[in-house]
Formats: structure tokens, C-alpha cells, sequence
């Protein structure tokens, strides 16, 4: 074990340190820290420990071992700002605990400690603790560069804003914004490829991440956080690219609240997607908040989805009354059937026209049953296009997309 004055005088880097009140009531971390880590580590008091990473020396930290017991839980507070001042400076925090109360532990952790280990240690546990913290940073290195974004922000276009509502949940909206969002990426745009962007509003269970494969960002939640500072290059960092054709905004890693945005963020997140893409389709929450206004408003169409049962047609007639209760545009909805009957199921068909009747709509995009394919795509995190080319639900949804794009240009014309 080094001394602390070693710390400054010993050549070698150090790689990590411990920090306790007292090292030598945790015996049996010293003998594992010299197995892991031979000469290239040192030992600190809680005091300097706060002091020392101030010092260059702390720029050649990989990992500090934080060891603590019941004695230590007044200085919580202390132990704390070393481990944001650790992970601040991209030092990695393994906390080894003698009969600490699960309160402390569990603040401990949330603030940004990696790894925990019970005192006194079981055999190779410290080691195995080391192994996946440096796992974990490889994982990470490897994510951030495969989905590097390298799309630059060009505030040149003018986007079509198209939202996607499951009117009850389990209807599909999700799958079917991914898709759309995919198929309208790869619709020939002439000369130049069409910029596409999927936004997740559904902040708390959204699942655009899952479906596509793509990691949750903390970038996505800062954000979120800071929209007034956002600008289109600070937009386009937090979206991640998918097969360098469509770029995501995944919802955060965590459970937030909804009404962490506002009518103001919504609106500034929309301009700054529209003025960066082509296309910007948004898969919307199940439930209807106060910026749910703020996307109809802004939306060219506002897909609705829905299935032919009586959920979903209670719930269309709850939506349409809201919309006009508050004078909001509720003709922009387009009526979306998933799993709709098939062509020769003519009593399927006679419900579906008998369901558009009664709710006063017209029910314009039917989509097919596309079975266990979609479920296989979505858990293999691709489009369906990539793993059932045939199947009858993609070939709907690359009709529906060829047919927003020509409709797009002929308004673009006509203008």
C-alpha cells in the first residue's frame, strides 16, 4: 500500500485510491487492493480526499474505492460531495459498506456511486466489482462511437409535423410511428435524401428506443431540463441516427413527470425539428396534457389510432368532445384502424363502417394484422421492412408513406 505522502512522490501513476476514515478497519480491502492493483494506489482520509482532487495527480484516477460503516452516516453529507466531485472528474465510485443503513446506501448510489460491495468482502468481489465498472465504460464507448450523430443542423427546411395518438393503449401507435418514420426515410427524395426525425414525447413508457435498438441518452433528459438554452446544434446532439437514414430523440432513461414540458418547450422542440428536417413524426402519450394542444396545433395531420372495439370507440368520442369543447382544430385528426379486417371479412368490414357512423368520422387508413412478424421486429429492435419485407402491415405503411411524400409535393408546388 502507498502512504499518503507517496501519493506525491511516487512516480508511478496512481490508479486508484481508497477513502475511509480509517483504512486499517477494513483489513481485508487492503489485502484485495494490493491484489488488484500492486503499488498503483494510495489511500486517503475523508478530509483530503477533497483536497486531493484538486491536484493534477487525481487526473490519473480510474477508480476510488469509498469504505464506510455505521459510524460514518453523520458525515453523509461530506461523503456525498466527494462522490459528485469524483464522478464530476469521470472518476469511477465503488462503495464498500459495513452495516450501513439502506437509506444512506441507496442516496449514496443514486448520486453517482457505480458499484456497492458489502464488508467484509466476499473472495473476488472486489475484482469482479472492478470488471464490470470497466465493462461498463467499454459498453459505453462503444455505444456513443457506433451512434455517433454527424448529421449537422442545417435550419433550412421547412418539416412536416405528423403526430401519432394510440387512443387506447395496445393499438399500435408505436410500432407505427417507427415504421412510418422508416419507410418515409427511404422514399426517394430526388437528388437528396429526405431528412426524417422521430421524436418520443411519451416520456415516461415510451418505446421507440426498445423498437429501434438505441440506447437512452442522459442528453435527451438535459434537454428536456434546459429547453430555453436548446439551439439546433444542441438538438441535434441529443438525437441518436438509426442506419444513418432517420434520427431519433428516444424518451429519457427515466420516469418522468409530463408535465416536465410545457407549451412553450413542446413548441420550441417542434420549430427547431422542423426547421433541421423534411419529415418529423412524433409518437405521442396515450394521455392528453397541456402540450398535447401544442402539437395539434402545429401537426399538417394528427393520426389517430384506434381498433374496431369498444375501448377505442369510447375513447375517440371522449378525444373528439375534448377537442371541441376547447375549440381546437379536431379535423386535423386522421382516423387510423390497426388490425382491421381483412378484404373478404364482410362482417368485419360492416362493424368498421357501422363504428365510423356512430362516432360521426371517417375512418381513412385501415392497417392489417401483421401478426407475430411485428412483435418479433419490435423485440429485435428493427423495422419491419428489415425482417418481413411482404408482410402486409409494412406494405400498407410504405404505401401510406409514398403517398405523404407526393401529397407534400404537390402542395409544395401548388404553394
Amino acid at each position: 500500500m502507498t502512504s499518503n505522502a507517496a501519493l506525491q512522490d511516487e512516480p508511478a501513476p496512481i490508479l486508484a485510491c481508497t477513502i475511509s476514515r480509517d483504512v486499517q478497519n477494513f483489513d481485508l480491502l487492503i489485502e484485495d487492493m494490493e491484489n488488484v492493483c500492486g503499488e498503483n494506489w494510495g489511500d486517503l482520509s475523508l478530509q483530503d480526499a477533497s483536497v486531493f482532487f484538486d491536484q493534477p495527480e487525481a487526473d490519473t484516477l480510474e477508480f476510488v474505492v469509498l469504505a464506510v460503516d455505521q459510524e460514518d452516516e453523520s458525515d453523509v453529507d461530506l461523503i456525498s460531495d466527494l462522490i459528485k466531485r469524483a464522478s464530476g472528474q469521470k472518476i469511477k465510485v465503488l462503495i464498500v459498506a459495513e452495516e450501513v443503513s439502506p437509506i444512506v446506501l441507496h442516496k449514496l448510489l443514486k448520486i453517482g456511486a457505480e458499484e456497492f460491495i458489502p464488508y467484509p468482502l466476499p473472495d473476488g468481489a472486489l475484482n469482479d466489482a472492478i470488471d464490470r465498472m470497466r465493462k461498463r465504460a467499454e459498453d459505453a464507448k462503444m455505444l456513443a462511437t457506433n451512434h455517433a450523430n454527424n448529421l449537422k443542423a442545417t435550419g433550412d427546411r421547412d418539416g412536416v409535423v405528423i403526430p401519432i395518438h394510440g387512443l387506447a393503449g395496445g393499438t399500435g401507435s408505436t410500432t407505427f410511428a417507427v415504421n412510418l418514420a422508416w419507410e418515409l426515410a427511404n422514399v426517394d427524395g430526388g437528388d437528396e435524401a429526405l431528412r426524417v426525425c422521430l421524436l418520443d414525447l411519451d416520456l415516461q413508457f415510451g418505446t421507440v428506443a426498445t423498437y429501434l435498438d438505441l440506447p437512452r441518452r442522459e442528453s435527451v433528459f438535459e434537454l428536456l431540463q434546459d429547453t430555453s438554452s436548446m439551439d439546433s446544434d444542441s438538438f441535434m446532439q441529443a438525437l441518436l441516427p438509426f442506419n444513418e437514414k432517420m434520427h431519433v430523440m428516444t424518451a429519457p432513461s427515466d420516469l418522468i413527470p409530463l408535465d416536465i414540458l410545457d407549451q412553450e418547450d413542446v413548441q420550441k422542440i417542434i420549430d427547431i425539428a422542423r426547421m433541421n428536417f423534411d419529415y418529423v413524426i412524433i409518437d405521442m402519450p396515450t394521455s392528453v396534457v397541456m402540450w398535447t394542444e401544442t402539437v395539434l396545433n402545429a401537426a399538417h395531420i394528427y393520426f389517430a389510432m384506434n381498433e374496431l372495439d369498444m375501448r377505442s370507440a369510447q375513447n375517440t368520442l371522449r378525444m373528439i368532445r375534448a377537442l371541441k369543447g376547447e375549440d381546437l382544430p379536431y379535423q386535423k385528426l386522421r382516423y387510423v384502424l390497426n388490425r382491421a379486417p381483412g378484404f373478404t371479412d364482410l362482417n368485419g368490414k360492416s362493424r368498421v363502417k357501422r363504428m365510423a357512423e356512430s362516432l360521426d368520422i371517417t375512418i381513412e387508413v385501415l392497417m392489417p394484422d401483421g401478426g407475430k412478424q411485428v412483435v418479433q421486429s419490435n423485440d429485435h429492435g428493427v423495422p419491419l421492412s428489415d425482417v418481413a419485407a411482404k408482410n402486409p402491415l409494412r406494405k400498407e405503411i410504405q404505401k401510406l408513406a409514398e403517398s405523404i411524400h407526393e401529397t407534400n409535393l404537390e402542395a409544395v408546388e401548388g404553394a
